[in-house]
């Protein structure tokens, strides 16, 4: 029962539409559950979390004054909820005005209660508020009743803080102040692609997603009501099919279950819904999307568990007119000139969709720094933001945004002098690009002679052109599995070779470093899936790709084949854990270039590398080095690993960190056992492209690094101005650190003392 009832009241607040709503919706199911006198939720504003001057602002209530919410406040050092907010932990009391914290608001009604509990609304480690109960007799509040609260309060945290930022993206001009400071405040993510922008947002939503739609007003109503018909009458119609199809194999009892389905959908209150939203100016599916949500709440309110569970057949049917809804929209997306991809999980096919030129900038509610599509974002020179686990998808739609890539913040159509701020840091940015610009020609060489060569990782043919224009020495670093991501199967022999020839001749004479399939892990294909449940421990890189020899083997003579008379290419193979895997690699190359001799082409002796991405390749260093060409470090893998941190999840995003001592001290290692065997170590990384990572890898000794074409101008500037002894000195002294932040500091300031601060924005506030 405890169960049922904090499932309830949390689903009342996720599917409330402003803060306020969803604070009604708590103190009003706490103090039913609880059967107490008042219920209350004291919250920090968003600016204030983390700060010890913050101030609890009572913003809901039920059992005391009305016109105390929004005016009654207190510090962290003040009063009961104050203590629970400092403490972060809960706090039970038989009689609160014993207690030497107490401390008495007057007019509010309050002296007349003495039982006291309260629970901390944490969210990451941070207190947001407190969520609090109290009773007019002296009594202690049961384990069960400080149990509930404790978890309702711990469920409650994302809930509160999306219905916060939905309500802010909504505020038009001329509201109130309070509403108005929480719009200038920016959604967070994580900063995915350095860069700023200015844009309208795009959002991409997946099929039969109902939770994923967005909102938009529709023009014509009667339009939307005739696709609502055509979708229904397909669902109609699979219902038919199915049970047609099921009548063999179960009883008629069974059969029955579409009937029921298909009642459901004839249901006079459930198609009034949708056709009155479609009326007030929703298109079809936000209105499905809305009705859905109304009438799967009320089942869930419902005390029987087999009334409940009909919830789930609505959301059902729902998922299945949304998908013959998109099946006959007919209407292909519009992407304005500077158009921000928004969704909750932006993938590699949706920027292939966006039209050449168009693509200002991407925002995505799942992902991280180093996840595939922020990686293709610094490819193609544009900002994104990764891991704005809070954003309200579906509120977003046409709005103009303004992106902070380097800050991991979204601003929602801002004003005033905000926007000027923001506009001024557009201006200053294009500036610092112009500047960079001049530097395309120009030699990769430190103030004391030691050149450093600059390579670029592409992924896409549309990578080409941006990384010819920044003056890169060649390819560090392509990326063969996207072409196989952007179709729906394996590409065969002849046309991998087409699309290897046209980056190979894109670059020849200049070397250009071909990495082998690396699928799995965050980069699926649709056509091969592969579930597991720790995929990044998994069937991923060379394992899966030595398990698959034909696929393998097709692969490396198509990479040969298009080299036939270029002679610039590089086989890199990705994921290798040990000697077994790279000797086992090794002769399937050898048998592929002997196959082709035999065929009659001029096949020469190729390149072969290996990444170093896994600890295990580190501490086999030497052995793997004797046997390949040369040798390049995936610091994104290599950080994710040592550091046991999901690089795609936001909740732990603050612990990825490759500045971290521990990376530091295995690139130190790696970069000896290359010198040990003679073998050239190169980085192919996105630490690369960060002046604070090119900096300390400068000082290491490398001498190669692969970075994507819009960060390449601003480490050549790094390059240019920081001597190879003074680098060398920093590096080793960041080997000395202990935390990665004190890193960062180390060489934020050695940047700043070179004049070179702009290249690192991550801390400027707008």
């Amino acid at each position: 029962m405890i169960l049922d009832t904090l499932r309830q009241i949390v689903g009342h607040v996720g599917r409330a539409r402003d803060l306020d709503a969803a604070l009604k919706a708590i103190v009003h199911g706490v103090r039913d559950a609880l059967e107490v006198a008042v219920s209350s939720v004291y919250l920090l504003p968003r600016t204030q979390v983390g700060r010890p001057d913050a101030r609890l602002v009572l913003m809901a209530n039920e059992g005391l004054a009305a016109e105390a919410v929004g005016h009654v406040s207190m510090g962290l050092d003040e009063g009961l909820v104050g203590l629970v907010a400092q403490r972060a932990e809960p706090l039970n009391l038989d009689n609160a005005p014993l207690h030497p914290r107490y401390k008495h608001i007057a007019n509010i009604g309050e002296e007349a209660y003495h039982a006291f509990l309260g629970a901390p609304i944490l969210l990451r480690g941070e207190v947001l508020g407190v969520l609090v109960v109290q009773d007019r007799e002296p009594r202690h509040f049961s384990d069960d009743q400080e149990s509930f609260l404790v978890t309702l309060a711990a469920q409650l945290a994302s809930s509160i803080i999306q219905a916060e930022i939905s309500e802010a993206v909504m505020v038009p001009t001329g509201t109130s102040s309070r509403q108005l400071s929480r719009a200038a405040e920016p959604l967070r993510g994580v900063p995915g692609a350095s860069g700023v922008a200015f844009g309208v947002a795009v959002v991409m939503y997946p099929l039969a997603d109902l939770e994923g739609v967005p909102d938009r007003v529709c023009d014509d109503p009667q339009q939307e009501l005739q696709r609502l018909r055509v979708a229904r009458e397909a669902v109609r119609k699979d219902f038919a099919l199915l049970r047609q199809s099921m009548a063999s194999r179960v009883t008629e009892e069974e059969c029955a279950l579409f009937d029921a389905f298909a009642m459901m959908l004839d249901s006079e209150s459930l198609l009034q819904g949708m056709e009155r939203r479609i009326l007030a100016g929703q298109w079809a599916p936000s209105a499905l999307r809305d009705t859905v949500r109304e009438y799967a709440a009320v089942f869930a309110g419902m005390d029987d568990d087999y009334l409940r569970q009909r919830g789930d057949d609505v959301r059902d049917l729902g998922s299945r007119i949304l998908e013959h809804l998109q099946d006959v929209e007919g209407l292909e997306l519009d992407y304005p000139p500077r158009t921000i991809l928004v969704g909750r999980e932006i993938t590699v096919t949706h920027l292939a969709s966006v039209p050449e030129g168009r693509l200002a900038g991407i925002v995505s509610a799942r992902g991280s720094s180093s996840s595939h599509v922020a990686l293709l974002a610094r490819a193609l020179g544009v900002p994104a933001v990764m891991g704005a686990t809070d954003l309200p998808v579906e509120r977003l739609d046409g709005r103009e945004l303004f992106l902070d890539g380097y800050r991991g913040a979204v601003h929602v159509e801002p004003q005033g002098v905000l926007r000027e701020a923001l506009e001024r840091l557009v201006g200053e940015e294009a500036q610092l690009s112009a500047e960079l610009a001049t530097l395309r020609d120009e030699p990769a060489i430190t103030p004391d002679g030691v050149s450093v060569h600059l390579y670029v990782n592409v992924g896409l043919l549309a990578d080409m052109a941006p990384a010819d224009n920044v003056g890169a020495e060649g390819i560090g670093l392509y990326r063969t599995e996207i072409p196989f991501q952007v179709r729906d199967n394996f590409p065969g022999e002849d046309e991998q070779a087409r699309v290897y020839r046209e980056v190979l001749a894109a670059y020849a004479p200049r070397p250009a470093v071909l990495r082998t399939l690396d699928v799995g892990g965050d980069k699926p294909l649709s056509y091969f899936p592969i579930i597991e449940d720790n995929p990044f421990l998994g069937w991923r890189g060379m394992r899966l790709t030595l398990d698959h020899p034909d696929i393998f083997l097709t692969q490396v003579r198509a990479m040969l084949t298009a080299n036939v008379g270029l002679d610039n290419l590089r086989i890199l193979l990705p994921m290798i854990s040990g000697v077994g895997e790279l000797d086992e690699a090794l002769e399937l190359i050898a048998r592929a270039r002997d196959e082709l001799r035999e065929e009659g082409l001029p096949i020469g002796e190729v390149p072969v590398g290996v990444m170093i991405e896994v600890p295990s390749a580190v501490y086999q260093i030497d052995a793997l080095a004797k046997r390949v060409d040369f040798l390049s470090v995936g610091t994104n893998d290599l950080t994710q690993y040592l550091l046991a941190v999901d690089r795609n999840n936001a909740r732990v995003a603050p612990l990825y960190d490759s500045l971290h001592p521990s990376v530091l001290r295995a690139l130190a290692e790696i970069v000896a056992g290359g010198r040990r065997a003679n073998c050239p170590v190169s980085v192919c990384g996105e630490l690369a492209g960060d002046p604070l990572g090119a900096l300390v890898l400068l000082g290491f000794g490398i001498g190669s690094l692969s970075m994507s074409a819009g960060s390449l101008p601003r480490i050549k500037r790094v390059i240019r101005s920081v001597p190879l002894e003074h680098a060398s000195r920093l590096a080793h002294a960041a080997l000395d650190c202990e935390r990665g932040e004190d890193v960062r500091q180390l060489l934020r300031d050695a940047l700043r003392s070179y004049g070179l601060g702009s290249l690192v924005r991550s801390d400027a506030d707008v």
